[in-house]
């Protein structure tokens, strides 16, 4: 039953996530209308608080994918502008966006890291000129669940490239 129950929020928050920054040809915000997604991302962890916003680089079904302190996917989202969020509104709100004071890990190459300031007054970490995002329906170290969202959203390899393959075994989780 707690395995129903966890597979039906995933979905929602999935559905929600879709909609929220959906690969529409609006070049939009990313935003929709107002729905709370059934699970929730880090804001700040202990390791956060303690090193920065830390940019690692992990292995997983995708291959080596950057990650922060605590094995986290990173994702990037296609529609943003430069190191300039587009995603605001509940769009932020599914993918939260990593803020901190930027630290690279093992694998990640510091001189592709730094922070843009974002029109929120917030300083948000960016790899290779791309602004770093969590997904909140990753509930885990190691989930991709945000991977290939509305194929828009993607992580990211140690080079700063777009990850745009499925992960292996089969397709999206």
């Amino acid at each position: 039953m707690r395995k129903v129950l966890a597979s039906a929020a995933l979905l929602a928050a999935l559905t929600i996530a879709l909609a929220a920054c959906g690969g529409g040809d609006d070049e939009g915000s990313g935003t929709a209308a107002p729905a709370a997604p059934t699970t929730a991302a880090p804001t700040t962890t202990a390791s956060q608080e303690a090193s920065g916003a830390t940019v690692a680089v992990a292995n997983s079904k995708l291959g080596d994918i950057l990650v922060d302190a605590d094995g986290r996917t990173l994702y990037a989202f296609t529609k943003d502008q430069g190191d300039q969020s587009a995603c605001s509104g509940q769009c932020a709100t599914n993918w939260p966006a990593l803020t901190g004071t930027a630290t690279a890990g093992t694998g990640a190459q510091a001189t592709l890291l730094s922070s843009a300031m974002q029109t929120d007054g917030n300083s948000q970490v960016t790899y290779d000129g791309r602004p770093l995002y969590y997904f909140a329906g990753d509930n885990k170290p190691g989930d991709i669940n945000g991977q290939g969202v509305g194929n828009v959203w993607f992580a990211l390899s140690a080079s700063g490239d777009l990850v745009k393959a499925k992960a292996s075994g089969g397709a999206y989780p």
